[in-house]
């Protein structure tokens, strides 16, 4: 059995405290710590090391506001995949983008053109928790806990539908008629959202937060359908429907199974031991400035236990989305350890230039809804 690696490579690591002290490693470029907002170059040496080291995909997280903890400033998660898009070539590219924040139309149109900007190695991860500044933010009410959930799951719906909306040979380029598409091959997804918020009106800044707003999308997508014919979609099982996802990621063991989901991948934080300082003494340090919330499972200690948990692993979850507490430190140590003896034991799949993100989780590509009726 393999098991599939994911990284999460957003700003400093996924410790509050990672972009406040300076890595035992060093800055991975004169501009990346301490204090200030890593950089394009950084971003792209992270993401190439992971690629190298045989990641699967890595996921790229977002928030509307800043986050207590992380640095202030920072590009959205879609246009950071999107520039280390061309730069690479087997790696997975997960940008998480929130369905509360998002208009589902524009976030199907920026999915589809990832997935053609990476030749088909784009995927979503699903926002799906409340949203602090979110009202301040887009200055309208925003649904909460319930219904929040209830409007996630409807996004993900219609995105698909619009994932679908053209056919795969849509694009005809006739150039004896003068036609770059076959509008018969083009379709309406007419998707009604459920909800009894308030709809769009004069008075909708005055509503209070809480009930979702029903919503319509009328389509098709304006992006013809991508490589994968749908983006790969992960999110938490717990907010988001296991049928609706291609992965579903636990925080728990005990929740690995049941999901609904094709692949289950379990989130784990990890502190590792590095040259002068061992992982529990790293994390002490962390913690001092500020305590890790993580909501995942942890590990701190060697590269040789983590590698021994991973092993342990296979047959459990389909694989693991690691959380580095400081991406300096911690990928340093998983690409130049873990990773290799994880090739050694065959432990891990190696993608392959070319191959789709779902060819190599070893998922179909999905038929259109559209031809699956005609």
């Amino acid at each position: 059995m393999t098991l599939h690696i994911a990284l999460e490579v957003d700003g400093a690591g996924q410790h509050p405290a990672a972009h406040l002290l300076t890595p035992h490693a060093g800055p991975a470029t004169p501009a990346g710590r301490p204090g200030v907002t890593p950089d394009a170059h950084r971003l792209r040496t992270v993401v190439a090391a992971a690629e190298t080291a045989g990641v699967t995909f890595v996921t790229f997280d977002d928030s509307l506001t800043p986050v207590p903890g992380r640095a202030a400033h920072r590009i959205d998660a879609v246009t950071r995949a999107a520039f280390v898009a061309p730069l690479t070539s087997r790696i997975g590219l997960v940008p998480m983008v929130h369905p509360a924040v998002t208009e589902p139309f524009h976030l199907a149109s920026q999915l589809a053109a990832l997935d053609h900007a990476s030749t088909g190695r784009s995927g979503w991860l699903v926002g799906s928790a409340d949203v602090p500044g979110a009202r301040a933010a887009l200055d309208r009410p925003v649904a909460l806990g319930a219904d929040l959930a209830a409007e996630t799951a409807d996004v993900v719906t219609v995105v698909r539908d619009l994932w679908d909306s053209w056919d795969d040979d849509a694009t005809i380029r006739d150039t004896a008629t003068g036609r770059y598409i076959d509008g018969d091959r083009l379709h309406y997804v007419d998707f009604v959202s459920g909800g009894t918020g308030p709809a769009a009106s004069p008075d909708l800044r005055s509503a209070p937060d809480g009930a979702r707003a029903p919503f319509t999308v009328k389509g098709p997508l304006i992006v013809p359908r991508g490589p994968q014919g749908q983006s790969l979609v992960v999110g938490r099982t717990a907010t988001v429907p296991g049928e609706l996802l291609d992965v579903a990621l636990v925080t728990s063991l005990d929740d690995a199974r049941g999901t609904g989901a094709p692949l289950v991948l379990v989130d784990l934080a990890v502190t590792l031991d590095v040259e002068g300082a061992t992982g529990a003494e790293r994390l002490e340090s962390l913690d001092a400035v500020a305590p890790d919330t993580a909501d995942a499972v942890r590990y701190t200690g060697s590269a040789t236990g983590l590698v021994e948990l991973l092993l342990s692993l296979r047959g459990v979850v389909d694989g693991v989305r690691i959380l580095p507490s400081v991406i300096d430190d911690d990928v340093a140590v998983l690409v130049r350890d873990v990773l290799p003896s994880l090739r050694v034991a065959r432990a891990v799949p190696t993608p392959r230039p070319g191959a789709t993100l779902r060819d190599t989780l070893g998922l179909p590509r999905p038929t259109s809804r559209f031809a699956a009726t005609a």
